[in-house]
């Protein structure tokens, strides 16, 4: 049985640590290279970094930053934002990212999925996915930072990334997103049961039990936060034992 993953996210917005609340509000959470050396050294299985303004501004991912917190840590190292080619990936990787995560770009062009998995291998490539359920209780995919909503169903456009390519699901809930109210199980275990790739549970994290439910009943693979770690409201050490109490396969 896979060990499950713990993965703390990086939004980062002018070169700082950010965190919002349903991807507003947004407010200063430290220094990313701090962070990301903290929580290496804290037992993470993996940490994610997320240019959140990238796509919006219309630049590219801060490599120098990239290349910074590589090294300072020691685990698997996703960064996604502003990322729209193939070159834009091969520098992200020449700078210490070991994946990359793609969202708005891969949505509008489709085929950029399929040219980065086989250029670099479907291992590669996380397709992040923002979604909202809307009043008539479907979840739809935003983009642009949760800025504009698509008229695609989000297990549609999961389905169709895997089959070009994609190695991983992101699956952010933007209705639970900075909440603390507990991850989207429901969605998230219609992925993950559906798909052949790993989901990771992103939003709405807020106790150490919301972690045991994204793992059974949500049938992640990995659960994804930030404020908590990032207010010191929860340590990954304590987390990782209280999942491995409750019979959750963890790296410990």
């Amino acid at each position: 049985m896979l060990t499950k993953r713990i993965i703390p996210c990086l939004d980062i917005k002018d070169g700082r640590t950010v965190k919002g609340i349903n991807f507003e509000n947004i407010r200063d959470a430290g220094d990313p290279v701090e962070l990301g050396a903290l929580y290496a050294r804290q037992g993470a299985d993996e940490l994610v970094f997320l240019d959140i303004t990238a796509t919006v501004e219309k630049r590219k991912t801060l490599r120098e930053l990239v290349n910074r917190i590589s090294h300072h840590i020691n685990i698997p190292f996703t960064v996604g934002g502003g990322i729209s080619s193939v070159e834009d990936v091969r520098v992200l990787l020449q700078n210490g990212a070991d994946k990359i995560s793609v969202n708005t770009a891969a949505y509008k062009n489709p085929q950029l999925i399929a040219d980065l998995s086989r250029e670099f291998g479907s291992q590669c490539v996380v397709l992040a996915i923002d979604t909202r359920q809307e009043a008539d209780g479907n979840w739809y995919v935003y983009l642009n930072g949760g800025r504009t909503r698509t008229d695609a169903l989000t297990t549609d456009w999961a389905r169709q990334a895997v089959e070009l390519g994609a190695g991983e699901i992101l699956l952010t809930s933007m209705n639970h997103d900075g909440t603390k109210q507990g991850f989207a199980l429901d969605i998230t275990g219609t992925l993950a049961a559906a798909l052949p790739v790993p989901v990771i549970a992103s939003g709405g994290g807020g106790t150490m039990q919301h972690f045991v439910e994204a793992f059974t009943r949500g049938k992640a693979d990995a659960a994804l936060a930030a404020s908590i770690f990032h207010f010191k409201e929860i340590a990954i050490p304590e987390l990782k034992a209280f999942l491995l109490e409750k019979g959750i396969s963890i790296r410990h």
